[in-house]
């Protein structure tokens, strides 16, 4: 079936008209009728009829390995996660930090911006009352941040990525305030950063 001149300008027409617009033109003759079945193929009717693939719940699908969950239903850090510790979760804050040097706030010569693409370091705030200095221990890693005193405990999941090596934690003891720094791990550093 070709649908050349008069045909290809009314099967054009049927693609564009709305429905309201087809039932009223009321008259069909056999070319108007060739020109609706062209209008009605489009770039999927190209080629062999598609065989439709019937889809199968996952319920039943038989698994091959003999893991309980896959990887996509476990969450990122939970092996951090303890449920039957009752210590309360501390306060805590995260801030995001950049270096601005006159010719960024005066000149705007490194074309860094206010967002948080250009942010070099996370400051985590976090907020230990009657705790010791000595009695905090903490482990970073690159996306999980894990506190533990004997009066709290926080699994932090972090905002972004961080260099696990190249932080610095300091306690201050008249705020009872533990300040973590992390210097944060960026993709696009070599274009942000110059």
């Amino acid at each position: 079936m070709e649908c050349l001149g008069v045909q290809s300008l009314q099967a054009l027409s049927e693609l564009l008209s709305t429905p309201q617009q087809e039932e009223e033109e009321e008259e069909e003759d056999d070319e108007s009728k060739n020109a609706k079945a062209c209008a009605r193929l489009g770039p999927g009717h190209i080629g062999p009829p598609r065989k439709e693939d019937k889809e199968v719940p996952s319920a039943y699908v038989k698994k091959t390995s003999k893991d309980i969950w896959s990887e996509e239903e476990v969450a990122e850090g939970s092996q951090y996660d303890d449920l039957s510790d009752a210590r309360p979760q501390p306060e805590y804050e995260i801030i995001l930090k950049q270096s601005v040097g006159t010719e960024d706030l005066f000149l705007g010569l490194s074309r860094k911006d206010p967002s948080s693409m250009c942010c070099e370091a996370m400051l985590v705030k976090i907020k230990l009352p009657e705790t010791k200095a000595t009695d905090v221990s903490l482990d970073v890693k690159e996306t999980f941040l894990d506190l533990r005193t004997p009066k709290h405990k926080l699994g932090l999941h972090l905002p972004h990525p961080i260099h696990s090596r190249g932080g610095k934690a300091q306690f201050f003891s008249e705020r009872e305030e533990l300040e973590v720094t992390l210097l944060m791990k960026r993709p696009m550093d070599f274009i942000n950063m110059q």
